[in-house]
Protein backbone atom coordinates (compact mmCIF):
# COMPACT_ATOMS: atom_id res chain seq x y z
CA UNK A 1 0.00 0.00 0.00
CA UNK A 2 1.23 3.56 -1.25
CA UNK A 3 0.90 5.81 1.71
CA UNK A 4 0.71 9.52 0.34
CA UNK A 5 3.12 11.90 1.88
CA UNK A 6 2.16 14.69 4.49
CA UNK A 7 1.80 18.13 2.58
CA UNK A 8 3.10 20.75 4.52
CA UNK A 9 1.15 23.69 4.41
CA UNK A 10 1.59 26.71 2.55
CA UNK A 11 3.65 29.48 4.94
CA UNK A 12 2.73 33.03 4.50
CA UNK A 13 5.36 35.27 3.29
CA UNK A 14 6.27 37.52 6.34
CA UNK A 15 6.88 40.64 4.61
CA UNK A 16 9.25 43.49 5.99
CA UNK A 17 7.69 46.79 7.06
CA UNK A 18 9.16 49.91 5.66
CA UNK A 19 11.52 50.15 8.61
CA UNK A 20 12.98 46.95 8.83
CA UNK A 21 13.54 47.45 4.74
CA UNK A 22 14.98 50.67 5.27
CA UNK A 23 17.51 48.93 7.89
CA UNK A 24 18.33 45.89 5.91
CA UNK A 25 19.02 48.63 3.17
CA UNK A 26 21.27 50.60 5.47
CA UNK A 27 22.93 47.02 6.71
CA UNK A 28 23.55 46.10 3.25
CA UNK A 29 25.52 49.04 2.19
CA UNK A 30 27.51 48.97 5.54
CA UNK A 31 28.62 45.01 4.87
CA UNK A 32 29.82 45.83 0.75
CA UNK A 33 31.58 48.42 2.43
CA UNK A 34 33.03 46.82 4.51
CA UNK A 35 33.59 43.58 1.94
CA UNK A 36 35.04 46.30 -0.27
CA UNK A 37 37.78 47.49 2.40
CA UNK A 38 38.62 44.09 3.94
CA UNK A 39 37.46 46.10 7.02
CA UNK A 40 38.63 44.30 10.15
CA UNK A 41 35.73 41.37 11.40
CA UNK A 42 36.09 43.12 15.05
CA UNK A 43 35.70 46.66 13.50
CA UNK A 44 33.00 45.63 11.55
CA UNK A 45 31.20 43.65 14.16
CA UNK A 46 31.35 47.40 16.51
CA UNK A 47 30.23 49.25 13.61
CA UNK A 48 27.12 47.28 12.79
CA UNK A 49 25.53 47.48 16.50
CA UNK A 50 24.02 50.87 18.19
CA UNK A 51 25.49 51.83 21.39
CA UNK A 52 22.49 52.55 22.72
CA UNK A 53 18.66 52.26 22.41
CA UNK A 54 16.04 54.34 23.76
CA UNK A 55 12.10 53.45 23.67
CA UNK A 56 9.89 55.52 25.64
CA UNK A 57 6.17 55.73 26.75
CA UNK A 58 4.72 59.60 26.69
CA UNK A 59 1.37 59.88 28.48
CA UNK A 60 0.18 63.17 27.33
CA UNK A 61 -2.75 65.38 28.41
CA UNK A 62 -5.44 66.09 25.50
CA UNK A 63 -7.25 69.17 25.38
CA UNK A 64 -10.72 67.35 25.88
CA UNK A 65 -8.78 66.00 29.27
CA UNK A 66 -8.22 62.73 28.49
CA UNK A 67 -4.67 61.02 28.31
CA UNK A 68 -3.23 59.56 25.34
CA UNK A 69 0.21 57.71 24.94
CA UNK A 70 2.69 57.94 22.48
CA UNK A 71 5.74 55.62 21.89
CA UNK A 72 9.06 57.43 21.07
CA UNK A 73 12.38 56.16 20.20
CA UNK A 74 16.07 57.76 20.53
CA UNK A 75 18.95 55.72 18.95
CA UNK A 76 22.63 56.89 19.18
CA UNK A 77 24.69 54.81 16.44
CA UNK A 78 28.38 55.72 17.62
CA UNK A 79 30.03 58.49 19.42
CA UNK A 80 33.29 57.68 18.31
CA UNK A 81 34.14 60.73 15.97
CA UNK A 82 32.01 62.74 18.86
CA UNK A 83 29.22 63.67 20.04
CA UNK A 84 26.42 62.17 18.58
CA UNK A 85 23.71 64.06 16.13
CA UNK A 86 20.52 63.77 14.21
CA UNK A 87 16.91 64.80 14.03
CA UNK A 88 13.73 64.40 15.78
CA UNK A 89 10.64 63.09 13.17
CA UNK A 90 7.17 63.41 14.25
CA UNK A 91 5.46 60.66 11.90
CA UNK A 92 3.09 57.57 11.96
CA UNK A 93 4.80 55.08 10.77
CA UNK A 94 7.72 56.16 13.12
CA UNK A 95 9.61 52.79 14.16
CA UNK A 96 12.16 51.54 16.17
CA UNK A 97 13.68 49.80 12.80
CA UNK A 98 13.37 53.28 10.96
CA UNK A 99 15.08 55.48 13.45
CA UNK A 100 17.98 53.25 13.99
CA UNK A 101 18.34 53.07 9.59
CA UNK A 102 18.26 56.47 9.92
CA UNK A 103 21.05 57.04 12.82
CA UNK A 104 23.42 54.65 11.31
CA UNK A 105 23.07 56.56 7.83
CA UNK A 106 23.68 59.81 9.96
CA UNK A 107 27.13 58.50 10.75
CA UNK A 108 28.31 57.85 7.35
CA UNK A 109 26.68 61.33 6.61
CA UNK A 110 28.75 62.72 8.87
CA UNK A 111 32.19 61.15 8.17
CA UNK A 112 31.82 62.01 4.32
CA UNK A 113 31.23 65.51 4.92
CA UNK A 114 34.39 65.58 8.03
CA UNK A 115 31.91 66.81 10.66
CA UNK A 116 32.81 65.46 14.34
CA UNK A 117 29.81 63.34 15.00
CA UNK A 118 28.39 60.21 15.23
CA UNK A 119 24.92 59.20 14.24
CA UNK A 120 21.55 59.60 16.33
CA UNK A 121 17.84 60.27 15.27
CA UNK A 122 14.63 60.33 16.64
CA UNK A 123 11.00 59.94 16.70
CA UNK A 124 7.87 59.78 18.12
CA UNK A 125 4.61 57.80 16.43
CA UNK A 126 2.45 60.68 16.12
CA UNK A 127 0.17 62.26 13.50
CA UNK A 128 1.19 65.51 14.35
CA UNK A 129 -2.04 67.08 11.92
CA UNK A 130 -4.28 65.59 14.63
CA UNK A 131 -3.02 67.29 17.74
CA UNK A 132 -3.39 71.01 18.46
CA UNK A 133 -0.44 73.58 18.93
CA UNK A 134 -0.74 72.90 22.83
CA UNK A 135 -1.01 69.29 22.29
CA UNK A 136 2.05 69.03 20.17
CA UNK A 137 4.01 71.30 22.72
CA UNK A 138 3.34 68.91 25.62
CA UNK A 139 4.12 66.27 23.66
CA UNK A 140 7.56 67.66 22.75
CA UNK A 141 8.59 68.69 26.37
CA UNK A 142 7.54 65.11 27.49
CA UNK A 143 9.70 63.58 24.94
CA UNK A 144 12.09 65.87 25.67
CA UNK A 145 12.26 64.93 29.44
CA UNK A 146 12.33 61.42 28.45
CA UNK A 147 15.53 61.33 26.63
CA UNK A 148 17.07 63.78 28.74
CA UNK A 149 19.79 61.30 30.55
CA UNK A 150 21.02 60.33 26.87
CA UNK A 151 21.16 63.62 25.22
CA UNK A 152 24.02 67.17 25.78
CA UNK A 153 25.47 69.46 23.96
CA UNK A 154 28.54 67.18 24.39
CA UNK A 155 26.62 64.13 24.09
CA UNK A 156 23.79 63.77 21.90
CA UNK A 157 22.24 67.09 20.22
CA UNK A 158 18.92 66.82 18.62
CA UNK A 159 17.48 68.63 15.23
CA UNK A 160 14.11 69.19 13.29
CA UNK A 161 13.33 66.10 10.78
CA UNK A 162 10.08 65.32 8.94
CA UNK A 163 7.25 67.30 10.64
CA UNK A 164 9.23 69.30 13.18
CA UNK A 165 10.38 72.42 12.67
CA UNK A 166 12.10 75.33 14.65
CA UNK A 167 8.97 75.93 16.85
CA UNK A 168 9.53 72.12 18.08
CA UNK A 169 13.42 72.99 18.64
CA UNK A 170 12.43 75.73 20.60
CA UNK A 171 10.50 73.93 22.89
CA UNK A 172 12.95 71.04 23.24
CA UNK A 173 15.36 73.85 23.95
CA UNK A 174 13.40 75.65 26.55
CA UNK A 175 12.94 72.16 28.53
CA UNK A 176 15.93 71.03 28.91
CA UNK A 177 17.12 74.31 29.94
CA UNK A 178 14.60 74.72 32.57
CA UNK A 179 15.27 70.61 34.03
CA UNK A 180 19.05 71.70 34.17
CA UNK A 181 18.56 75.43 35.52
CA UNK A 182 20.85 76.94 33.07
CA UNK A 183 20.76 78.66 29.59
CA UNK A 184 21.56 75.21 27.30
CA UNK A 185 20.48 76.36 23.86
CA UNK A 186 23.46 74.35 22.21
CA UNK A 187 21.62 71.49 23.13
CA UNK A 188 19.80 71.62 19.96
CA UNK A 189 20.29 72.96 16.21
CA UNK A 190 17.37 74.16 14.02
CA UNK A 191 16.42 76.94 16.67
CA UNK A 192 15.39 79.95 15.64
CA UNK A 193 17.75 82.73 14.80
CA UNK A 194 16.68 84.68 18.25
CA UNK A 195 16.98 81.87 20.51
CA UNK A 196 21.01 80.88 19.00
CA UNK A 197 20.11 79.45 15.78
CA UNK A 198 22.15 79.87 13.22
CA UNK A 199 21.50 82.11 9.48
CA UNK A 200 21.14 80.08 6.53
CA UNK A 201 20.02 76.63 8.31
CA UNK A 202 15.86 76.91 6.80
CA UNK A 203 17.23 76.41 3.67
CA UNK A 204 20.52 74.75 3.92
CA UNK A 205 19.76 71.19 2.94
CA UNK A 206 17.57 72.29 -0.50
CA UNK A 207 20.81 74.66 -1.04
CA UNK A 208 23.09 71.61 -0.42
CA UNK A 209 21.06 69.28 -2.88
CA UNK A 210 21.41 71.82 -5.28
CA UNK A 211 24.69 72.56 -4.82
CA UNK A 212 25.39 68.42 -5.21
CA UNK A 213 22.88 68.27 -8.27
CA UNK A 214 24.86 71.18 -10.21
CA UNK A 215 28.09 69.70 -9.05
CA UNK A 216 27.19 66.18 -9.88
CA UNK A 217 25.77 67.80 -13.95
CA UNK A 218 29.13 69.43 -14.39
CA UNK A 219 31.23 66.49 -13.29
CA UNK A 220 29.28 64.59 -16.06
CA UNK A 221 29.10 66.66 -18.53
CA UNK A 222 25.93 68.27 -18.22
CA UNK A 223 25.10 71.71 -18.35
CA UNK A 224 23.43 73.37 -15.67
CA UNK A 225 21.60 76.36 -18.17
CA UNK A 226 18.23 74.26 -19.07
CA UNK A 227 18.95 70.99 -17.23
CA UNK A 228 15.47 69.76 -16.97
CA UNK A 229 14.28 68.69 -13.24
CA UNK A 230 11.94 66.18 -11.30
CA UNK A 231 10.95 67.04 -7.64
CA UNK A 232 9.40 64.66 -5.73
CA UNK A 233 8.48 66.51 -2.51
CA UNK A 234 7.68 70.22 -2.27
CA UNK A 235 8.35 70.74 1.32
CA UNK A 236 10.90 72.49 3.36
CA UNK A 237 13.58 70.76 1.16
CA UNK A 238 12.20 70.02 -1.85
CA UNK A 239 11.01 73.73 -2.47
CA UNK A 240 14.40 75.41 -1.49
CA UNK A 241 16.08 72.65 -4.05
CA UNK A 242 13.76 74.10 -6.56
CA UNK A 243 14.59 77.58 -5.47
CA UNK A 244 18.09 77.58 -5.85
CA UNK A 245 18.19 75.24 -9.05
CA UNK A 246 15.64 77.52 -10.60
CA UNK A 247 17.88 80.22 -10.01
CA UNK A 248 21.06 78.88 -11.44
CA UNK A 249 19.62 78.60 -14.92
CA UNK A 250 17.08 74.37 -14.61
CA UNK A 251 13.79 74.17 -15.47
CA UNK A 252 11.60 72.81 -12.88
CA UNK A 253 9.29 70.51 -15.20
CA UNK A 254 7.56 68.35 -12.57
CA UNK A 255 6.63 68.56 -8.53
CA UNK A 256 4.81 66.96 -6.23
CA UNK A 257 3.54 66.64 -2.68
CA UNK A 258 1.32 64.43 -0.81
CA UNK A 259 -1.58 65.84 -2.81
CA UNK A 260 0.17 64.77 -6.26
CA UNK A 261 2.14 65.68 -8.98
CA UNK A 262 1.68 68.77 -11.18
CA UNK A 263 4.23 68.67 -14.39
CA UNK A 264 4.94 70.68 -17.75
CA UNK A 265 7.43 69.91 -19.73
CA UNK A 266 7.83 73.60 -20.32
CA UNK A 267 8.67 74.58 -17.24
CA UNK A 268 6.90 75.42 -13.60
CA UNK A 269 6.61 78.48 -11.78
CA UNK A 270 8.15 77.16 -8.59
CA UNK A 271 7.30 80.44 -6.23
CA UNK A 272 3.76 80.87 -7.46
CA UNK A 273 3.26 77.12 -6.41
CA UNK A 274 4.65 78.38 -2.75
CA UNK A 275 2.54 81.28 -3.14
CA UNK A 276 -0.25 78.62 -3.43
CA UNK A 277 0.25 76.55 -0.43
CA UNK A 278 0.28 78.91 1.71
CA UNK A 279 -2.70 80.23 0.81
CA UNK A 280 -4.26 76.83 -0.12
CA UNK A 281 -6.97 76.07 2.63
CA UNK A 282 -4.79 72.33 3.00
CA UNK A 283 -1.37 74.12 2.71
CA UNK A 284 -0.74 71.59 -0.01
CA UNK A 285 -0.59 72.05 -3.74
CA UNK A 286 -4.36 70.25 -4.24
CA UNK A 287 -6.12 72.05 -6.74
CA UNK A 288 -3.36 73.72 -7.93
CA UNK A 289 -4.24 74.08 -12.13
CA UNK A 290 -2.85 76.98 -14.20
CA UNK A 291 -2.75 76.78 -18.17
CA UNK A 292 -0.22 73.57 -19.65
CA UNK A 293 -0.20 72.08 -16.20
CA UNK A 294 -1.27 68.41 -16.13
CA UNK A 295 -1.44 66.28 -13.01
CA UNK A 296 0.08 62.87 -11.94
CA UNK A 297 0.62 60.38 -9.22
CA UNK A 298 3.93 60.41 -6.94
CA UNK A 299 4.79 57.40 -8.92
CA UNK A 300 4.49 58.36 -12.30
CA UNK A 301 6.59 61.38 -11.55
CA UNK A 302 9.16 59.40 -11.00
CA UNK A 303 9.03 57.74 -14.39
CA UNK A 304 8.82 61.40 -16.47
CA UNK A 305 11.65 62.31 -18.59
CA UNK A 306 14.18 64.61 -17.31
CA UNK A 307 18.08 65.76 -16.47
CA UNK A 308 17.69 65.20 -12.55
CA UNK A 309 15.07 63.43 -10.55
CA UNK A 310 15.27 64.55 -7.07
CA UNK A 311 13.43 62.48 -4.94
CA UNK A 312 12.73 64.49 -1.48
CA UNK A 313 9.57 62.99 0.18
CA UNK A 314 10.19 59.91 1.97
CA UNK A 315 11.92 56.83 2.04
CA UNK A 316 12.07 53.60 -0.30
CA UNK A 317 10.13 55.31 -3.54
CA UNK A 318 13.00 53.95 -6.23
CA UNK A 319 12.59 50.18 -5.75
CA UNK A 320 12.93 47.03 -8.29
CA UNK A 321 9.44 48.14 -9.24
CA UNK A 322 9.94 51.20 -11.02
CA UNK A 323 14.15 50.98 -11.49
CA UNK A 324 14.48 50.01 -14.87
CA UNK A 325 12.26 52.47 -16.06
CA UNK A 326 13.73 56.09 -14.54
CA UNK A 327 14.25 57.53 -17.86
CA UNK A 328 16.52 60.70 -15.58
CA UNK A 329 20.29 60.61 -16.35
CA UNK A 330 21.06 61.59 -12.56
CA UNK A 331 19.07 61.26 -9.43
CA UNK A 332 20.13 63.37 -6.75
CA UNK A 333 18.59 61.97 -2.96
CA UNK A 334 17.17 64.81 -1.01
CA UNK A 335 15.55 62.51 1.32
CA UNK A 336 16.86 59.76 3.10
CA UNK A 337 16.85 56.16 1.88
CA UNK A 338 14.60 56.52 -0.89
CA UNK A 339 16.49 54.40 -2.92
CA UNK A 340 16.14 50.42 -2.29
CA UNK A 341 19.82 48.31 -2.67
CA UNK A 342 18.22 46.40 -5.22
CA UNK A 343 16.99 49.43 -7.10
CA UNK A 344 20.58 50.82 -6.66
CA UNK A 345 22.30 48.03 -8.73
CA UNK A 346 19.75 48.27 -11.25
CA UNK A 347 19.98 52.32 -11.65
CA UNK A 348 23.88 51.36 -11.64
CA UNK A 349 24.04 48.76 -14.43
CA UNK A 350 21.97 51.23 -16.43
CA UNK A 351 24.40 53.87 -16.04
CA UNK A 352 22.22 56.36 -13.92
CA UNK A 353 24.57 58.60 -11.69
CA UNK A 354 23.39 58.38 -8.30
CA UNK A 355 24.21 61.03 -5.92
CA UNK A 356 23.62 59.45 -2.82
CA UNK A 357 21.18 60.73 0.56
CA UNK A 358 24.58 60.37 2.83
CA UNK A 359 26.58 63.22 0.59
CA UNK A 360 23.50 64.92 -1.28
CA UNK A 361 21.49 65.76 1.40
CA UNK A 362 24.48 66.32 3.70
CA UNK A 363 23.82 70.09 3.95
CA UNK A 364 21.50 70.47 6.81
CA UNK A 365 23.53 68.49 8.98
CA UNK A 366 26.65 70.95 7.83
CA UNK A 367 25.22 74.04 9.04
CA UNK A 368 23.59 72.38 11.84
CA UNK A 369 27.23 71.69 12.82
CA UNK A 370 27.91 75.75 12.37
CA UNK A 371 25.05 76.41 14.53
CA UNK A 372 26.56 74.10 17.32
CA UNK A 373 29.95 76.07 16.38
CA UNK A 374 28.28 79.31 17.19
CA UNK A 375 26.45 77.86 19.86
CA UNK A 376 29.14 76.90 22.05
CA UNK A 377 31.23 80.04 20.94
CA UNK A 378 27.96 82.15 21.91
CA UNK A 379 29.90 84.21 18.32
CA UNK A 380 26.46 84.14 15.77
CA UNK A 381 27.76 84.55 11.80
CA UNK A 382 26.49 86.50 8.83
CA UNK A 383 24.01 84.49 6.10
CA UNK A 384 27.55 85.16 3.53
CA UNK A 385 29.80 83.73 5.72
CA UNK A 386 27.37 80.36 6.72
CA UNK A 387 27.35 79.80 2.45
CA UNK A 388 30.42 80.31 2.08
CA UNK A 389 31.38 77.48 4.57
CA UNK A 390 28.69 75.23 3.50
CA UNK A 391 29.65 75.22 -0.16
CA UNK A 392 32.57 74.58 1.03
CA UNK A 393 32.39 71.78 2.46
CA UNK A 394 30.30 70.24 0.25
CA UNK A 395 32.64 70.80 -2.73
CA UNK A 396 35.52 69.02 -1.31
CA UNK A 397 33.17 66.25 -0.11
CA UNK A 398 31.54 65.72 -3.43
CA UNK A 399 34.98 65.38 -5.36
CA UNK A 400 36.35 63.31 -2.06
CA UNK A 401 33.51 60.74 -2.81
CA UNK A 402 33.75 60.71 -6.86
CA UNK A 403 37.76 60.58 -7.25
CA UNK A 404 37.65 57.50 -4.47
CA UNK A 405 34.09 56.21 -6.51
CA UNK A 406 36.40 56.69 -9.37
CA UNK A 407 40.28 54.85 -8.13
CA UNK A 408 37.95 52.03 -7.16
CA UNK A 409 35.77 51.61 -9.66
CA UNK A 410 32.56 51.84 -7.82
CA UNK A 411 29.28 53.99 -7.81
CA UNK A 412 29.17 57.17 -6.13
CA UNK A 413 26.81 55.33 -3.44
CA UNK A 414 29.46 52.66 -3.03
CA UNK A 415 31.96 55.11 -2.64
CA UNK A 416 30.85 57.60 -0.45
CA UNK A 417 29.83 54.40 2.11
CA UNK A 418 33.57 53.35 1.35
CA UNK A 419 35.03 56.36 2.32
CA UNK A 420 32.53 57.24 5.22
CA UNK A 421 33.21 53.56 6.63
CA UNK A 422 37.00 54.00 6.51
CA UNK A 423 36.75 57.25 7.91
CA UNK A 424 34.53 55.99 11.60
CA UNK A 425 36.76 52.68 11.39
CA UNK A 426 40.32 54.14 11.46
CA UNK A 427 39.35 56.53 14.12
CA UNK A 428 37.34 53.65 16.11
CA UNK A 429 41.04 51.41 15.71
CA UNK A 430 42.84 54.67 16.50
CA UNK A 431 40.37 54.92 19.97
CA UNK A 432 40.28 51.22 20.89
CA UNK A 433 37.53 49.02 22.51
CA UNK A 434 37.07 50.48 26.02
CA UNK A 435 37.82 49.24 28.81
Amino acid sequence: MTVASPVTPAQPAVLETPGQHMLNSALHHLDTAAERLNLNPSLHRVLRSCERTLTVSLPVELDDGETAVYTGYRVQHTSVPGPCKGGVRFHADVSLEEVTALAQLMTWKCAVLNLPYGGAKGGICVSPNTLSENELRRLTRRYTYAIMPIIGPKKDIPAPDVNTDERTMAWMSDTYSMLRGEASQEIVTGKPLILGGSAGRADATGLGVAIIAENTMKRYGTPVEGATVALQGFGKVGYWTAHYLVRDGCKVVAVSDVSGGYYNPQGLDVEAMLAYTRTSPTRTLAGYAPPGVETVSNEELLLLPCDVLIPAALEDQITVRNADRIRARYIVEGANGPTSAAADNILHQRGVIVSPDILANAGGVTVSYFEWVQGLQAFQWGLDEVQKNLRRFLYNAFDQVCDFSEANKVSLRQGAFMLAVSRVAEALDQRGIFP
